[in-house]
């Protein structure tokens, strides 16, 4: 009978803490958006720079000749699956410069002395509020690319699109976080920023497929991150998709849908079990 107890009693306090880490992360998410309601230029400016690449380098290569890039497409609805992927992992980028503010301005020690049932609640506040935004940057990237006629993938597609979107992501929102943890300003963590966003861009199949590359930047765009969230959703844009089929051809080999999806998720497995140790220690 006592062991009976035991366990309900556990069970309630188990259910107690949830909801208690569940409104401490609600409360939270709330004050970044609170944050954004009065200072939107960070939502638009993350919307208007990649509309802009959309738009002038559809249109500065709309005239490419037929047959240049694979499958026959045109140049706009091969950027436009580049300039989604961008958009989102700049977003999940910047996850960290609210963290970094917070601990230059004193915010985040009241945190820390705050009666919080589980720290935890700071970090899973950011990672909503950047994913929300970042999905909602990349629909718009979407809808304004499809207003353009650079196409629109089907429910499957949209499905397979929103996931790896999702996933690319939760990775680079973890990346954010443990630079916004381990740098000593947020000075030092706009300069990784800047630095960061580039060069992956530019060492992706994002604005050009690898066979225009030379060797060692084919190279390069064949391990980077941002080409495996990419290539399967440039494959989504090209009407029934099947994750099976080849949508990387690398140097080191072809790679399908599902393989992409797996480097994608072991990414974001390893930075959040990397990470995990740092946070923590800073949330101790």
């Amino acid at each position: 009978m006592e062991n009976t107890v035991d366990v309900y009693a556990q069970g309630i306090d188990e259910q107690g803490f949830i909801l208690e880490v569940l409104q401490e992360t609600l409360a939270l998410t709330r004050r970044l958006y609170l944050q954004l309601l009065r200072r939107p230029s960070t939502l638009v400016a993350g919307i208007i720079q990649p509309l802009i690449w959309l738009v002038l380098f559809g249109a500065l290569f709309s005239k490419a000749p037929e047959g240049l890039l694979p499958g026959g497409m045109t140049y706009g609805r091969f950027l436009g699956a580049g300039v989604i992927v961008f958009t989102a992992f700049s977003g999940a980028l910047n996850a960290g410069l609210p963290v970094m503010f917070d601990r230059e301005f004193g915010f985040l020690n009241r945190l820390l002395v705050a009666p919080l049932r589980s720290r935890s609640s700071i970090v899973f506040a950011s990672v909503i509020y950047i994913t929300s935004i970042s999905l909602l940057q990349s629909l718009v990237i979407m809808g304004t690319a499809s207003l353009l006629g650079y196409g629109w993938p089907g429910v499957s597609g949209l499905l397979v699109v929103l996931l790896i979107l999702l996933i690319l992501v939760f990775a680079v929102t973890a990346l954010s976080l443990g630079l916004a943890f381990a740098l000593p300003g947020h000075i030092e963590l706009i300069a990784v920023i800047f630095v960061a966003n580039l060069p992956l861009l530019f060492a992706s199949t994002a604005l050009a497929p690898i066979s225009f590359m030379p060797t060692w930047l084919g190279w390069l765009a064949a391990i980077n991150p941002l080409t495996f969230a990419i290539e399967p959703i440039r494959a989504a844009y090209g009407g029934p998709l099947d994750l099976g089929i080849t949508v990387l051809h690398a140097p080191y080999g072809d790679v399908n849908g599902y393989g992409c999806l797996s480097v994608l998720m072991g990414l974001t497995i390893g930075l959040f079990f990397l990470i995990r140790p740092l946070m923590n220690r800073k949330l101790a």
